[in-house]
């Protein structure tokens, strides 16, 4: 969703003529940062004996099902893939993208991996923020105009906020579990009950923002159609849903940033 907004904001303004492969690579980018980001993580929780006890989806490490040097290297396999066509993006936009894809996958890579990872102190939502929000979907459509506009930052705000919460509710699930392995989120910091207003804070401003983007390109208010998917999760996570319940509720949350940031994306372009 990232690359299709940012791609929207480039086309709006360039009036349609973006460039094909660009919008591939990034696509491709962003893919490979977000499966890179997953292998990272499941290798170095798994390692570490973080997810010995685990309430969420199957791991591959923690199961047994891969060793630990195979998920290793898919993680390592898929950061390849990603530098591969961020390199292609860099020789047609500029250096300074070069940066940028260095920074992606040391945050994708440092998470949960390291001798500090700052997953476990509690600065996963503000990473994924910037990196889920801000870089990709600015950067999409950096790659497109070469330049910096207020409509991609203004429109990175609800995609990425949608990022966080589906972090929000996988640290909320995992609470007690990482309570006991050290690993301090900032649910585990701030608490239940305030990571659920958390999860509120992160969909109600997700909207608002939505209504921001919409002051440049009124189409943006077509993002408000997504409003009844929000129900269901906030319904559940509000409701004082725990564990295994959560799981529908990631799912909702992914469903809830893809209907968003796919009218945000149309409604750009049409209006």
């Amino acid at each position: 969703m990232p690359v299709a907004v940012g791609t929207a904001c480039a086309q709006a303004q360039l009036r349609g003529n973006v460039i094909a492969w660009r919008v591939a690579a990034a696509l491709i980018v962003a893919l490979a940062l977000q499966i890179g980001t997953n292998y990272a993580n499941d290798y170095s929780d798994g390692v570490r004996g973080t997810d010995d006890v685990r309430v969420g989806p199957v791991r591959l490490v923690a199961s047994g099902l891969a060793a630990p040097a195979t998920v290793r290297r898919a993680a390592f396999l898929a950061f390849g893939v990603a530098a591969l066509a961020g390199l292609m993006l860099t020789i047609a936009v500029g250096p300074q993208l070069l940066v940028v894809g260095v920074l992606s996958i040391a945050a994708g890579w440092f998470y949960t991996g390291g001798p500090r990872p700052y997953g476990y102190a509690g600065f996963g939502e503000l990473f994924v923020f910037v990196f889920f929000g801000l870089v990709a979907t600015v950067g999409s459509a950096y790659v497109q105009t070469v330049h910096l506009h207020r409509l991609e930052l203004t429109a990175a705000v609800p995609v990425g906020l949608l990022a966080v919460g589906l972090l929000v509710i996988n640290n909320l699930r995992d609470i007690p579990g990482d309570s006991v392995s050290g690993k301090r989120t900032l649910a585990v910091r701030i608490g239940d009950r305030r990571t659920r207003v958390l999860y509120l804070g992160c969909v109600a401003v997700a909207f608002a923002g939505a209504c921001v983007v919409a002051t440049q390109r009124v189409g943006a208010l077509a993002a408000l159609a997504a409003l009844p998917l929000a129900v269901p999760p906030l319904r559940r996570v509000l409701g004082g849903a725990k564990g295994t319940d959560l799981i529908a509720v990631l799912g909702a949350t992914g469903r809830l940033q893809l209907a968003l940031g796919a009218l945000l994306a149309a409604g750009i372009v049409i209006a």
